[in-house]
């Protein structure tokens, strides 16, 4: 039988842990009334560091508006594809953050559904920005 602690160490690099999703009702407020952001096209990310409850480096959120995508199908698709590209690209984001604890939304501006390239390629960079930014 195998050991349950070897099992998750070794899904530790890719996985989306319940720790790193951005839950908490007051560090979501604070998000939004301190918090600085920016845009990349096809996605607005508002960015705050601040200390997290938990050891992690950061904890995400992804949202889509319910105003320009009625359908919940279509809304699922868009965060499920942010999600994915978060998970696959934040190991080289936790690695050149270094002691910093940030809180990050990624919300989903585009007016139509968009590609997993696209909304990658969107995440990369807004990613990248993040790790140039100064600490404050």
């Amino acid at each position: 039988m195998k050991d349950v602690n070897s099992v998750s160490s070794a899904n530790n690099g890719f996985s989306f842990r319940k720790k790193e999703r951005l839950c908490s009702k007051k560090i979501i407020d604070k998000l939004f009334t301190e918090g600085t952001s920016f845009l990349i096209f096809p996605l607005k990310i508002q960015i705050i560091e601040t200390k997290l409850p938990t050891l992690i480096t950061a904890q995400a959120a992804f949202m889509v508006s319910k105003k320009i995508f009625k359908k919940a199908v279509d809304r699922n698709l868009l965060k499920r594809r942010m999600r994915e590209a978060y998970r696959l690209n934040k190991n080289a984001f936790y690695v050149n953050l270094k002691e910093r604890q940030l809180v990050i939304s990624f919300i989903f501006i585009g007016k139509e559904i968009t590609g997993y390239k696209q909304i990658e390629t969107a995440i990369k960079k807004a990613l990248k920005k993040i790790c140039m930014q100064p600490t404050n």
